[in-house]
């Protein structure tokens, strides 16, 4: 059987962090940005983990299960 392929949309999104959680970036933050608080632009700046119900998938995605 081949190995399986990395999904190369995910391997661009998603990272891994040291304690192996998946680390995303926050949406919304490309473009129209002229109506978006300052406050809140600064807060999508940073990035946050993904759901728990949602990791599953991604590791598939990436090939680590």
């Amino acid at each position: 059987m081949p190995k399986m392929k990395t999904k190369s949309g995910a391997k661009k999104r998603f990272t891994l962090t040291g304690t192996g959680k998946i680390k995303r970036k926050h949406a919304y933050k490309s473009h129209i940005l002229t109506k978006k608080t300052t406050k809140r632009k600064r807060a999508l700046t940073h990035f946050t983990t993904v759901a728990e119900t949602d990791e599953r998938n991604i590791k598939l995605c990436l090939g680590m299960k």
